[in-house]
């Protein structure tokens, strides 16, 4: 398959969050940017939009991302929806997963290609292993779609390497620059893309005393889990006074 024009839908993981470059848009770059630049590279045609914003949850990702998409006529679609619904114990996956098709229904029907993704199994974790199993449901719902609309699909949920914390940033809730190069790695492997990108060197693995590891928990609870859990009950999203990164199409630069 070959692709020209690239629009890229979703929250925080497609956005780029976890991968901090203050020279972009949202100071982020993110594993789209990684993968449009190599596509770019393969074909100097090759254009690239990315609509994604963090912290929506699918309806309104649908409501706010997918008429624009359409404007832009792509061949190509990227989305990844659901995981900001599905960590709210009273979700209803059944519907949700409903609308989600809808708008896979309506991407494919307007001759796109697109690519979704399953969700990352949490069960490692022992904070968000709790919420393991409205995410496998989550990530079968994905695989039938995917089967019944003949989409490309990475299955992030048995990407068993993003059990190694180096590749998630320091909020323990996004890929580090590291994740997001594997996933755009991922993504190129599954379009059956050849291309030039190598996993990041990752630092030594230094083992903590149980003291050290105490006061590094209670630091992430005060810095990134106690403001995530506020926004939840407050209902601020942490993307509310931000815009899509890249609303109209793009030249992609081609650095690795």
């Amino acid at each position: 398959m070959s692709f020209t024009r690239y629009v890229a839908l979703g929250d925080s993981f497609t956005e780029g969050v976890g991968d901090p470059d203050d020279q972009l848009p949202n100071g982020v770059r993110g594993w789209p940017d990684r993968f449009a630049a190599e596509m770019a590279r393969l074909n100097p045609d090759f254009h690239y939009a990315n609509l994604a914003i963090r912290g929506r949850k699918l309806r309104a990702i649908l409501a706010e991302q997918l008429a624009p998409a359409l404007v832009l006529k792509p061949d190509l679609v990227s989305i990844y929806a659901g995981a900001n619904d599905v960590l709210r114990p009273s979700v209803d996956i059944d519907s949700l997963m409903g609308s989600l098709e809808s708008g896979i229904a309506m991407l494919t029907g307007s001759g796109a290609h697109v690519l979704m993704f399953t969700a990352f199994d949490p069960g490692s974790s022992k904070v968000f292993g709790m919420t393991r199993g409205r995410f496998a449901i989550y990530s079968e719902y994905v695989r039938e779609i995917a089967e019944k609309y003949d989409v490309t699909l990475v299955d992030y949920w048995r990407m068993r390497e993003y059990r190694d914390m180096r590749l998630w940033s320091e909020d323990r809730m996004h890929m580090s620059a590291a994740g997001h190069q594997r996933m755009a790695m991922a993504v190129l492997e599954e379009l059956e893309k050849d291309h030039l990108l190598e996993p990041h060197e990752l630092a030594p693995v230094r083992e903590l005393s149980s003291a050290e590891r105490r006061k590094q928990n209670v630091g992430w609870v005060s810095d990134y889990a106690g403001p995530w859990v506020k926004r939840r009950l407050t209902g601020v999203s942490s993307g509310d006074s931000l815009s899509p990164r890249w609303p109209e199409y793009i030249r992609p630069g081609v650095t690795l």
